[in-house]
């Protein structure tokens, strides 16, 4: 009677480890599906960017913002950074992809334990009850 109590306990405390760590893994997704969605967002303002320089004349005058000056700057330049920020952006929402896929997969493997232990304990103290 008494290695089924034990028994109970250990599983118990396994299934709170494994619903700490699986706060953890939603903590993680949540993180990463806010910069994720900071990512977004530049990329949109970029992709703005570049379709407003693509509308003007090659002698057009383009300034860029640094600190507080605003400093004259090469169409071609201008436009070269963009695209670099643009592909930059585009790389890190991938990573930020595959990174999320990944912990979704680690998320319902945790879940999946955790249900696994609460029916095992579940099926103990059913059997114990019986006893």
């Amino acid at each position: 009677m008494s290695s089924l109590t034990s028994a109970v306990r250990d599983l118990q405390r396994e299934l709170e480890n494994k619903t700490n760590d699986l706060s953890k893994l939603q903590k993680d997704i949540a993180k990463n599906h806010q910069v994720r969605k900071k990512y977004t967002v530049q990329l949109g303002e970029n992709e703005l960017v570049l379709k407003e320089l693509d509308l003007l004349n090659e002698d057009a005058n383009v300034y860029k913002l640094i600190g507080p000056v605003l400093v004259k700057q090469d169409l071609a330049e201008a436009n070269s950074n963009v695209r670099k920020r643009i592909e930059y952006i585009s790389a890190e929402l991938k990573r930020l992809d595959a990174t999320v896929q990944d912990l979704e997969e680690k998320q319902n493997s945790k879940k999946d334990a955790i249900l696994k232990l609460q029916q095992k304990i579940q099926s103990i103290q059913t059997t114990k009850g019986k006893a």
